[in-house]
């Protein structure tokens, strides 16, 4: 009797432990937490780019990827005094959204191969399109093709320098920077000579520097603004898609764009833009 009640015993142990391991599996199966249903959102934004995001002197943020964030939270039901906007570069945003200091970014982040490895994107919520920035004076550069053997800055986490020297195959010399207000600021003092990136970034800092910059306006790709999520959100991701195409169904991304960028001699497009899909 003794050996039954220890055999009965024993079985009774796996098959608790073994609906304990089918329960963790389930729980693992579920994914990441979505952003779907939260009532708090950390967003992360750029702190340094004019026209996009921009932190103001009071602490505040300010631009059009803020403003595409505070309408996207709405659209998911979340009240704008319950979102954090923290600060992120172009070489910390995979980062933050991997170890949960933000719940979702926007700021300025072309969807590529390499990165959907890494993250989510819902959108894209703009279509951009790379060019390059020069002094005012500068008359020798007049497109990309131009910078062989002039110095580029090259920002810590961007792929724009990789189109002109990698993808295009343009010999320029690199000069690193960690920020586009860096580079900015190297091309006014002479330390390059160009700096190529998205032409919504370049308008901003254009914008800010009216006298001492211009672009080219000699675009050469297409740079789809995405917005990162955890990997395997797909609930969020479809969210995020529903609240984009009724910012441009309603007139809003028109309003914002004009905001923003309506001085700028950019052609800005205010049609819905063809979505990556989250499968």
């Amino acid at each position: 009797m003794k050996r039954g009640r220890a055999r009965a015993g024993g079985w009774a142990a796996a098959v608790v432990a073994l609906a304990l391991g089918l329960s963790l599996a389930a729980c693992s199966a579920t994914g990441p937490a979505s952003i779907v249903g939260q009532q708090t959102l950390r967003i992360g934004v750029k702190a340094d780019q004019p026209g996009l995001g921009l932190r103001l002197t009071n602490g505040s943020f300010a631009g059009f990827d803020v403003d595409v964030a505070r309408y996207v939270a709405a659209k998911l039901g979340v009240h704008p005094d319950h979102i954090t906007f923290v600060p992120v570069t172009s070489a910390t945003r995979e980062a933050a959204l991997e170890n949960g200091s933000v719940d979702m970014v926007f700021a300025t982040y072309s969807i590529t191969p390499e990165r959907e490895t890494k993250v989510t994107f819902g959108g894209p919520y703009y279509v951009a399109h790379q060019d390059t920035m020069v002094r005012a004076g500068d008359t020798a550069i007049r497109s990309v093709h131009d910078l062989k053997g002039k110095r580029l800055c090259a920002v810590t986490g961007s792929n724009s320098w990789k189109r002109v020297t990698q993808a295009l195959n343009i010999a320029a010399t690199l000069a690193p920077a960690p920020s586009y207000s860096e580079c900015v600021a190297m091309l006014l003092d002479r330390s390059v000579d160009a700096v190529s990136t998205d032409d919504l970034i370049l308008a901003g800092f254009a914008a800010r520097s009216s006298t001492g910059v211009r672009i080219v306006n000699a675009p050469f790709s297409y740079e789809r603004y995405g917005i990162g999520i955890r990997k395997g959100d797909l609930s969020g991701c479809e969210a995020v898609n529903r609240a984009v195409s009724q910012m441009y169904l309603d007139g809003t991304a028109a309003v914002l764009l004009q905001k923003w960028f309506g001085k700028t001699r950019l052609q800005l497009d205010t049609h819905v833009p063809q979505f990556e899909g989250c499968g």
